[in-house]
């Protein structure tokens, strides 16, 4: 069994920490938003279904193979956001970087922040295991997400093949590299 990095990603005004089975209810609350489901894969529709989403995180980082956050900001209340980083192959040199807002949050900036620290997170925690790139996925029809890749540093790389049923559309490959310089681009 793997044991994830103990330092907690940082992000300026929120808090990133594993999910804990007292946000159950904030993830079924968050999970009524239909933009929000339309780019999910697991629904969260009750206590028991948000019981196994939870399960899901935990056996994730006992695994070492998926480190997902709850994200708070201080000016909102509540679970605003998720992040998660992806490693299919534990000590593989890629991994993906997933996330989701809440609808209240949205427009605010807190997905490029929280991708943002994640991605340095990731970086700064497994360097010795040797992960070199992260990829950010998302559907073509997901204009949000290449705002949210491109304020992050993720380059576009290029357009994956859809794989119906579980990818119905086309989608777009964005990465980020250890080694990448990357300035966070000022107010719009």
């Amino acid at each position: 069994m793997t044991v994830g990095p103990t330092a907690l990603p940082a992000a300026g005004g929120l808090l990133l920490r594993p999910f804990e089975d007292g946000d159950a209810a904030a993830l079924v609350e968050v999970y009524r938003d239909e933009t929000l489901r339309r780019f999910t894969r697991v629904p969260v529709d009750d206590a028991g279904q948000a019981a196994r989403w939870l399960d899901l995180q935990y056996r994730g980082w006992s695994e070492g193979s998926r480190y997902s956050f709850a994200v708070l900001d201080a000016d909102l209340d509540g679970l605003v956001a998720n992040v998660v980083l992806k490693r299919g192959t534990p000590g593989g040199e890629g991994a993906e970087v997933g996330y989701w807002t809440a609808a209240a949050a949205r427009g605010r900036g807190v997905a490029p922040r929280a991708v943002e620290a994640l991605t340095a997170w990731a970086f700064a925690a497994f360097a010795d295991e040797g992960l070199a790139r992260i990829d950010l996925l998302h559907q073509v029809d997901n204009a949000a997400s290449c705002r949210v890749a491109e304020k992050s540093g993720y380059a576009f790389r290029e357009v994956l093949t859809a794989l119906p049923p579980e990818f119905p559309l086309d989608g777009h490959r964005h990465s980020r590299n250890r080694l990448d310089g990357f300035e966070r681009p000022g107010p719009e």
